[in-house]
């Protein structure tokens, strides 16, 4: 078994007040460095908020950007309002930069699907698919458009390596969440169904279609994209823990894949963190990097219990960065924030 890395909290606390200053990755740094990709992911975005990260963002130099869902607030029916939500992120001249220079992808979860907690009973998903699409820059004739669903495999290949992104739709086919009877308060809002209840996440057709993505041994690293956190059980809002069934059938198919260093990402939660499982059948650990608050979170109120967060995470807002050491087979995962301020830095050895 290869080794993982954690800085520790503390010290990582002691070198961010010596060095805040440095807000930014040096250009010269970037251009040493052709052994390395970088990729920013975030979610979360609040269209009518301030928008502090996009500089930050830009100063990473990321060779790819995802949206990991919510990237805006726009729980409607009305598809012209949903549109005139994208448009204000466009309006941002930042984020302009952003999708100048570098290929942006993503992912939707609820809040830009146009119903909050919605599943595949949303009657209005088949219009809000074309409004996200739009907002992607995909073409009217592009295949996706005629496809049910805004899952996405593509690969990103440097001269070093190559990174295969498959993005999830964990919305359009989702089966019904089962209500808490008894909530204490708003944060126990759903429990799990027992195994073999609760329909599916994904839906038949995803399910094949990403199964057959995972044969796909080309690439250096995959990368899944999930909307919703996949290793964090405990809370009680959307996650795959409240359908068993669909853990326990991605828990097989990363077992059975031919795909290479699989790791995910995930959002949703107005908080970032790392968390960690060892995994029987697989030779590393597989990381569920989240990343959420690109305009909000819940500074002062306790982080969800995880029995999977590996060091602290953050509630402040926040940005995921991760660096892809081809030559060495080494991720090195950031929780960044305003400023470009460094929470916190996992390395793990693949």
């Amino acid at each position: 078994m290869k080794k993982t890395f954690l800085i520790p909290f503390l010290l990582l606390v002691i070198s961010l007040t010596a060095c805040k200053q440095t807000n930014s990755i040096p250009s010269s740094e970037k251009q040493l460095n052709q052994n390395q990709f970088t990729l920013v992911f975030a979610s979360c975005n609040d269209q009518n908020r301030e928008q502090p990260l996009w500089k930050p963002i830009i100063n990473t130099q990321p060779d790819l950007f995802i949206w990991g869902g919510d990237n805006v607030y726009s729980d409607t029916d009305d598809m012209q309002k949903m549109a005139s939500d994208y448009n204000k992120v466009w309006a941002n001249k930042e984020y302009k930069k952003l999708a100048k220079n570098t290929p942006i992808i993503g992912t939707w979860d609820d809040h830009d699907y146009g119903k909050n907690d919605g599943g595949k009973e949303w009657h209005k998903k088949e219009e809000a698919q074309q409004v996200f699409l739009d907002f992607l820059k995909l073409e009217k004739d592009n295949p996706r458009r005629k496809r049910e669903g805004v899952y996405h495999a593509q690969t990103f290949a440097s001269k070093a390596g190559s990174i295969k992104v498959i993005l999830l739709d964990t919305r359009y086919f989702r089966d019904s969440l089962k209500r808490n009877p008894n909530p204490k308060n708003d944060y126990e809002r759903y429990i799990p169904w027992n195994e073999g209840e609760g329909g599916s996440i994904l839906g038949s057709e995803q399910w094949h279609w990403f199964e057959n993505e995972l044969k796909d041994d080309s690439a250096d690293f995959t990368v899944i994209v999930s909307s919703i956190q996949f290793l964090s059980n405990q809370h009680g809002f959307e996650k795959w823990a409240n359908h068993p069934s669909e853990v326990e059938k991605m828990y097989q198919a990363i077992q059975h894949a031919k795909a290479k260093n699989i790791l995910i990402l995930s959002g949703d939660r107005h908080h970032a963190e790392v968390s960690v499982n060892q995994v029987t059948g697989l030779d590393d650990p597989l990381v569920d990097f989240t990343s959420s608050g690109l305009t909000h979170t819940w500074p002062g109120t306790p982080m969800d219990t995880n029995p999977y967060r590996v060091g602290e995470g953050t509630k402040e807002l926040n940005f995921g960065v991760l660096y892809f050491d081809f030559e060495n087979e080494k991720v090195t995962y950031q929780i960044r924030g305003e400023n470009n301020i460094l929470y916190q830095e996992f390395i793990q050895q693949y």
